[in-house]
């Protein structure tokens, strides 16, 4: 058969041709891929470089510069003064707060001062007479010499007689008309022109005037006092506070330290 050699010559050269083919498509490839300075001095196309130059920077600054500063000072300046006095007969409590303090048992209530007299046989101390009355009596305090007439002392002076202030450990018989009773811690005492009296059996001596003793009369001759802002009366040394009692304008005797 003729047509043998012609397929022997045909296929021989379609594998040729796939050969070749498949060769140059393989090295196009290799040569894409080839590094830029190879040999052969073949460049390797120019590689597309993507690159984001933008930045994005926040130059804003948020400073919070304002200063909170309280310069509120609360100084409280009030003082509370406490001037009351609870009564209590059986203690003793502070009534001032400064320097001074005055010790009794009523409120202090200011009213002001009238001198009281007990009736025409009665002087105010300091009061001369050039004699005495009949009635008149010795009394004898302390190896001290005075005269008593009617609830007032006498001291004998150059030309007469002067009045004097009661002195204590003077003891009489018979109270003076007009006289007051006061009772201070369950005792009681008599009072009359300035002048306490406490009984002991049938006589009656003059005694020191009683812390808490309130009597609503003072004898001219007391002198107003300022005590811690309080005014109060002296007389014959004692201190008495003005005060209130039963309605009545009164004078409590106080001691002052």
């Amino acid at each position: 058969m003729k047509t043998q050699p012609i397929q022997l010559f045909f296929l021989p050269a379609v594998l040729l041709f796939c050969f070749l083919a498949f060769s140059e498509n393989a090295l196009a490839q290799r040569m894409a891929h080839r590094p830029v300075g190879g040999s052969g001095g073949v460049r390797a196309p120019a590689a597309t470089q993507n690159i984001n130059r933008n930045a994005n920077i926040n130059r804003n600054a948020n400073i919070n510069n304002n200063t909170n500063i309280n310069r509120n000072v609360n100084v409280n300046n009030n003082v509370n003064v406490n001037r009351n006095v609870n009564v209590n007969v059986n203690n003793v409590n502070v009534v001032h707060t400064n320097v001074y303090h005055t010790y009794g048992y009523r409120p202090y209530y200011y009213h002001p001062y009238h001198p009281y007299y007990w009736g025409p046989a009665w002087h105010p101390v300091g009061w001369f007479c050039a004699a005495l009355t009949a009635t008149a009596i010795a009394v004898t305090v302390a190896n001290e010499h005075y005269y008593y007439d009617a609830g007032v002392y006498y001291t004998k002076a150059s030309s007469g007689y002067t009045v004097i202030a009661a002195p204590a450990g003077a003891v009489i018989t018979v109270l003076p008309s007009g006289y007051s009773t006061v009772v201070v811690s369950s005792t009681t005492y008599y009072y009359y022109g300035g002048a306490f009296y406490s009984k002991s059996g049938s006589s009656y001596t003059v005694v020191n005037p009683p812390v808490g003793a309130v009597v609503t009369q003072l004898p001219e001759g007391a002198k107003e006092s300022d005590v811690s802002g309080q005014k109060l009366y002296v007389y014959n040394n004692t201190y008495y506070q003005p005060v209130m009692q039963n309605g009545t304008d009164a004078y409590e005797v106080v001691t002052v330290k």
